[in-house]
């Protein structure tokens, strides 16, 4: 095995957006019994690094993958380009509109003690989200990594408010 194979490699996967997370899951646990560190036990202290390196990289490539947000931005990395998430943080003005009103709903219900409401938001971002996701699967599948970079950048604003619902969620629930 390789430790510079890209994660999809690792996993002997074709390289795209599109998984199968059950399939996904079940090469990381074959990966994982190849390579975990209690299998290790007896070995030298060389194999013994070796096997806990594996197992690490294992599980951070399992974990890119796994999660589409994460596995979108890995895709774009390979391909060469960076998302600028730290640097650029333009955005189109109906977009940034959309994201007020959604965390002024989502402060309203928080504030109002609604739990229903946030329910309601959280299905309808989820919805949306899910929709972005399947655009985005056609854009990587249409090769159109520069716009695809801008519909991560958005999600990542998008996935930050879902979680941002969650834990107004939790906090009406302690």
């Amino acid at each position: 095995m390789d430790l510079r194979a890209d994660h999809f490699s690792l996993f002997g996967l074709s390289l795209g957006f599109r998984l199968d997370l059950s399939d996904l899951d079940s090469r990381y646990r074959d990966v994982q019994a190849q390579v975990h560190p209690d299998r290790f036990v007896n070995a030298s202290d060389v194999e013994r690094r070796m096997s806990m390196q594996w197992a690490t990289h294992a599980n951070e490539a399992y974990l890119t993958l796994k999660k589409p947000l994460e596995r979108a931005k890995y895709l774009l990395h390979l391909a060469g380009h960076d998302i600028q998430a730290e640097s650029n943080t333009a955005m189109p003005t109906d977009f940034l509109m959309e994201q007020m009103e959604w965390r002024e709903a989502v402060l309203e219900a928080r504030t109002g003690g609604d739990h229903h409401e946030l329910e309601r938001l959280h299905q309808r971002l989820g919805r949306d989200i899910q929709t972005r996701y399947q655009e985005l699967a056609e854009l990587f599948d249409a090769g159109d990594s520069e716009l695809a970079t801008d519909r991560v950048r958005r999600l990542m604003f998008l996935e930050k408010l879902l979680y941002e619902i969650d834990d107004a969620l939790a906090s009406l629930e302690e």
